[in-house]
């Protein structure tokens, strides 16, 4: 059979571009990538390797033949190093962004969610709320802290505040939020709330929670923690607002002394000045 250059050039022109585009457009597949240059090249190069083998070749089509298959392997092997190339740089791309959302969205030091993801799952909560259901944003502000992060030192009051968020953690359910504001104030998001004595119940387990002692660097510490606590959609349905009545509520129970709760109420003033941004 005649030699034909055209089909020739066609056809490797054709697996060439084949495999940039599988290298470009599916380098975050690696194994796909992998066996689509194999059954792309192989089988031709093989083909190509046999023909310039074969008594029937022409001298110079043998060594053209030859010369071509090399460079389609050694082409396809540039290939899978690009492959792996480009998966690294979006396995670090992805990883970065992931990282970057996770900053955004939760507190570095103690890693519990931030206000930012505390106004999203408060907004998840509120739109799964069935109608006959209460959800309780609870106030939390930590009595003593100061003290210690003065006389200790700020390591020895991020240990406590690291201890504070596991503690908050392993007292909630599951489906509540604990949210770090900053400094030493924390947030609880309590759904699926039938009575606000559900409410005060998770409050009085948190004020004994955080009430034990804390032994740091083989010192022994002690904190206790505010709780000011509103309900929606008694005190508001809208996080700014229902934080607002938290806080004011917080006001009143540090005026009764360390480790009290108090739900707010009409007679709280509503102070905007600390409303989740």
């Amino acid at each position: 059979m005649a030699h034909q250059p055209l089909i020739h050039i066609s056809a490797i022109s054709l697996i060439f571009t084949f495999g940039a585009g599988i290298v470009s457009r599916n380098a975050s597949r690696p194994r796909l990538c992998v066996m689509s240059l194999a059954l792309a090249v192989l089988p031709t190069a093989i083909a190509m390797l046999v023909h310039s083998a074969s008594d029937d070749a022409e001298p110079m089509h043998a060594e053209f033949f030859a010369l071509e298959a090399m460079l389609l392997l050694t082409v396809a092997a540039m290939s899978l190093g690009s492959v792996q190339h480009l998966y690294a740089a979006s396995v670090e791309h992805l990883t970065t962004k992931h990282d970057l959302a996770k900053l955004a969205r939760f507190d570095p030091l103690t890693g519990l969610p931030n206000r930012l993801l505390l106004r999203e799952s408060f907004q998840r909560s509120i739109k799964s709320a069935v109608p006959t259901d209460q959800l309780a944003v609870h106030y939390l502000d930590l009595d003593g802290f100061k003290s210690i992060n003065d006389q200790h030192g700020h390591p020895a009051g991020d240990q406590i505040l690291l201890e504070v968020a596991r503690r908050l953690t392993s007292t909630i359910r599951a489906e509540d939020i604990a949210c770090r504001l900053g400094g030493d104030e924390f947030i609880l998001i309590q759904s699926n709330v039938q009575h606000s004595d559900e409410a005060e119940l998770i409050a009085r387990r948190v004020i004994k929670q955080v009430g034990e002692p804390y032994v740091i660097d083989g010192s022994e510490m002690r904190i206790g923690v505010s709780i000011g606590i509103a309900m929606a959609p008694a005190n508001g349905i809208e996080l700014e607002r229902l934080i607002s009545c938290a806080d004011a509520a917080l006001y009143r129970s540090k005026a009764k002394g360390k480790a009290q709760l108090h739900f707010c109420g009409s007679d709280d003033r509503v102070a905007p000045k600390r409303a989740a941004a």
